[in-house]
Parts: C-alpha cells; sequence; structure tokens
C-alpha cells in the first residue's frame, strides 16, 4: 500500500493537476477493461471446461513451483532406472 501511495504523489508532481485528471480517467478505464477481459475469460473457461474446472489443481501448475535443477535430476535418475535409448536402437 506504501508503494501506491509513492507512486500516486510521483504522478501528481509529474502529471501536474491539469493531465492528472485525464491520467486518472485513463488507468480507471484501462482497470476495468483488464477486469472484463478476466471475467470474460474466466466465464469463458468455466463455459467450455464445465463445474470440472473447480476440481483442477491449480498450484501443481503454478511455474513458480518448477525448480530446473529438480527436473533435470529427475530426467538423468528416470534414465538411469529405465532402459538406454542408445541400446534400442542398437538391437
Amino acid at each position: 500500500m506504501d508503494k501506491l501511495v509513492v507512486i500516486a504523489v510521483i504522478a501528481m508532481f509529474l502529471l501536474g493537476p491539469k493531465r492528472l485528471p485525464i491520467a486518472a480517467q485513463w488507468l480507471g478505464q484501462a482497470v476495468r477493461s483488464l477486469k472484463r477481459f478476466a471475467d470474460t475469460a474466466k466465464d469463458r473457461a468455466r463455459e467450455e471446461l464445465g463445474d470440472s474446472i473447480d476440481d483442477i489443481e491449480w498450484t501443481k501448475l503454478d511455474p513458480r513451483q518448477y525448480d530446473p535443477r529438480r527436473i533435470i535430476r529427475d530426467a538423468l535418475t528416470e534414465t538411469q532406472t529405465g532402459s538406454d535409448p542408445r541400446r534400442e536402437i542398437e538391437n
């Protein structure tokens, strides 16, 4: 919240009293437009996927949870425990 206040104060100084209402109006329209877009996308996904969209575990799909080192380690250990693809080509 403190960051928003600082940004608002800086905007007041940079834009001045004449252009600040116009910028605030534009920002409000942009936020409303983005909200409408997100609501439309959510409604469309719910319409196409049905009620099963509520059953999806979205936290598993969060890209911030992926650790590239773990993915590589898992892939390497999977190859070692499974069959060697090079041997399959030779036979």
